[in-house]
């Protein structure tokens, strides 16, 4: 009896390989034109017509392991033994399909010894199209099917297919470019691999120097980097803490006011943050003048260097902690905390003994998120640093300075790995191996128990001021795009809206005649299409992580946070290297940027999945399954209601750090897709920054308006808890 599922996908890839072109086309599918060549025409010929009359004998060993597996699926066999024959074919296939595009290119062999141990190659390729694309799926698929039915993975193909996309994806669009990039630091300037430079590179004086501990000069980079992240790491993580017990654990009033404006720095561009602490505290800002104007103090630079990158990276990334932490938090279980109470604890005890500890696995991800993200980043170190360099600022002059040393820039980024390896381990050491699930299946019938006066205290004297110094700040920052010239002629204008966003009625319609518009709507259409595919893939790898057992599920979640560790810089340029040649060719098109942004942002999607998920019980899925609940079923119906706070934070960080991002995306951007980011650091770069700022006030609008429809749309978590009666109004 043939087999659905593996016939469809064969059927599926074979005639892909068939009726699309197996090359890439410039002219674009969508086209049409590769009609009409689809067999005689080399550029244009689908896989069967590329090996039958254009000589491409390299292809047949993919195509024959597709037959094969077409084979497989129609014979008549066990369970066991077709899923073994599906899963040889497929790997058959993959590896050809793999070996094949690695080792040919534009100009035939791609390495001298292939050259030399096959012969010189009369043929060449150019990068995978639509049908090679399919093909490739197809045999994925094929293979989670046939481990499915070997009975891995529970015997599930949906669980198997899972896994196996989640690890594909990253393995070609994390793990592939970055290892691309990281080579480089084994290889002189003539491509000879040296193993030894590694060592001599990372040996550096200026990377390791502790001569700032006994006044003689500067600490070396590395550990500029690892300071600044653990304080930024912790700062984050207390800060992200203390908005999210006022929101959840408070009657304070003005908790909506307070979201937004604890949400405001992730979604503006970082560089504005460092503009903006600049224009108030640089040495011709308003402080500093209103010191000199009253007490005659004199100006000072101590804005830049250590403390002014912290303080920016403190407005940047403590939104994301609190958006790790606010579901965390509102997952511990009232019932728990109403049953220490009972047991004559007091409220701090509760607190203390019961509610904090619930909440571990949220404080140990938001801090590993804070101190990533601080290690890889390069905006606010690049304005605020001064003299106090960082191994991001360092890899971005490694590639870009004079030195043009791609060599040493992948050291430091090896050196960055390591950094974030440690912090992976600590995280994971710090949560162990106990149980914070505090959401079943069953109905919570307790109320959240008010903060004790002190803790609520605390929160509020960090909170609080935190919250005015941003309604400031952004203030500052938003005056500046309506006066004709910071710092010298505050006379109030829109000039600088008009020149941005002017539209003018034409006899043929409205003409979007501003010159920011171009780059403001590919931003958004990138950034929408981006979004749901980050929060997709990084809640479905956080499920598998939680979920599933399998072999190499430590190493997979550590592959999630790679494209975190790394600076977005270093990124880009990783992009370019991988995907400017065969055998995939992405470069210059909106695709590149697309898998850019999923991939950079997807590990806060996993991370808030896994701390969200980390309270759920896993009764809730044995209910599912008791009840004939397939683990498709499970998810869609049971898991992501529950999950409706980490749906939410992945969503909106995808879609926010999509249209703010810089260093990732600066080496990919082309004229056709412009993005708003590059567009305002040009204006920034001539000087021009009421327009810059300006720019910038329209995406924080935009982005707030996106955020409410995305809450609105995913709605909040029910859990059959009592409501509690308004907490006094006390804050």
């Amino acid at each position: 009896m043939a087999s659905r599922a593996p016939l469809a996908w064969t059927v599926a890839g074979l005639l892909a390989a068939v009726a699309l072109p197996w090359y890439a086309l410039q002219e674009g599918l969508d086209s049409g034109a590769w009609l009409p060549g689809l067999w005689a025409s080399e550029d244009h010929a689908g896989g069967l017509a590329q090996i039958l009359v254009h000589g491409k004998w390299w292809l047949a060993p993919t195509l024959a392991t597709l037959v094969a597996c077409l084979v497989v699926s129609l014979v008549p066999a066990t369970r066991e033994r077709r899923g073994t024959w599906l899963v040889i074919a497929s790997a058959l296939g993959i590896a050809a399909f793999v070996a094949q595009g690695l080792a040919i290119g534009l100009r035939g062999w791609s390495a001298e010894w292939l050259a030399t141990a096959f012969g010189e190659l009369a043929g060449r390729q150019v990068g995978i199209g639509a049908g090679a694309a399919v093909a490739s799926i197809a045999l994925l698929a094929l293979l989670s099917i046939g481990l499915a039915l070997r009975g891995a993975f529970g015997g599930d193909a949906f669980v198997a297919g899972a896994i196996t996309t989640v690890t594909a994806s990253i393995v070609l669009f994390t793990a592939w470019p970055i290892l691309r990039i990281l080579v480089q630091a084994f290889q002189n300037g003539d491509g000879v691999f040296m193993p030894a430079l590694l060592i001599e590179r990372l040996a550096a004086e200026k990377i390791w120097t502790l001569r700032c501990l006994w006044g003689g000069g500067r600490c070396g980079v590395a550990w500029n980097t690892l300071v600044l992240a653990l304080c930024c790491g912790a700062g984050t993580t207390a800060l992200g803490l203390a908005f999210a017990l006022i929101a959840t654990r408070t009657g304070f009033r003005f908790k909506r006011t307070l979201r937004v404006l604890t949400v405001l720095p992730i979604i503006t561009p970082p560089f504005v943050i460092g503009l903006a602490l600049i224009l108030v505290f640089g040495r011709s800002g308003l402080v500093n003048q209103l010191l000199d104007w009253s007490f005659g103090i004199q100006a000072t630079r101590w804005i830049y260097g250590f403390q002014g990158v912290l303080l920016a990276q403190l407005f940047a990334f403590t939104p994301v902690a609190f958006l790790v932490l606010i579901g965390v938090v509102e997952g511990v279980s009232p019932t728990l905390e109403e049953a220490a109470q009972t047991l004559r604890a007091d409220r701090w005890s509760t607190f203390a003994t019961v509610s904090l500890p619930l909440m571990r696995p949220g404080l140990a991800n938001a801090f590993l998120v804070g101190f990533i993200e601080s290690i890889a980043d390069f905006g606010n170190p690049i304005v605020l640093g001064g003299d106090y360099g960082v191994l991001s600022t360092e890899i971005y002059f490694a590639v870009v300075g004079a030195q043009l040393d791609y060599g040493r820039a992948a050291a430091l980024g090896i050196l960055l790995l390591a950094f974030a390896l440690g912090a992976f381990f600590l995280q994971r050491r710090v949560v162990g191996q106990g149980s914070y699930a505090t959401i079943s299946g069953k109905g919570d019938s307790g109320l959240p128990t008010p903060l004790p006066d002190a803790a609520r205290r605390a929160a509020q004297w960090v909170a609080l001021p935190w919250a005015a110094f941003t309604f400031v700040l952004y203030g500052f920052a938003f005056v500046g795009g309506l006066v004709k010239v910071w710092g010298r002629d505050y006379t109030p204008t829109l000039d600088h809206y008009a020149k941005a966003f002017s539209i003018e009625r034409t006899a043929d319609g409205l003409l979007w005649s501003g010159a920011a518009w171009n780059s403001f709507w590919t931003t958004v259409k990138l950034a929408a299409i981006a979004a749901p595919l980050t929060a997709a893939l990084g809640l479905i790898a956080a499920w598998i992580l939680v979920r599933q057992r399998f072999a190499g599920r430590a190493a997979l979640e550590f592959a999630t946070m790679l494209s975190f560790a790394v600076p977005g810089t270093v990124i880009g340029v990783a992009y370019v290297f991988a995907f400017n040649v065969p055998p995939i060719e992405i470069t210059g098109t909106a695709m590149i940027i697309v898998l850019c942004f999923v991939f950079r942002n997807m590990p806060v999607g996993v991370r808030a999945g896994v701390a969200a998920m980390s309270q759920i019980d896993r009764s809730l899925d044995e209910a599912s399954a008791t009840l004939r609940g397939r683990a498709p079923q499970t998810l869609v119906y049971v898991v992501l209601p529950l999950l409706r706070p980490a749906i939410v934070g992945a969503l909106v960080y995808g879609f926010v750090r999509a249209v703010t991002t810089v260093s990732a995306v600066v080496f990919l951007v082309t004229a056709e897709y412009e993005l708003a980011t590059t567009y305002i650091i040009l204006r920034v770069i001539n000087g021009d920054y009421g327009l810059a700022i300006a720019y910038s006030c329209a995406l924080i609008v935009l982005m707030l308006a996106v955020i409410l429809l995305i809450q609105l749309a995913v709605g909040e978590r029910r859990l059959g808890r009592r409501i509690a009666p308004p907490l006094g109004g006390r804050a």
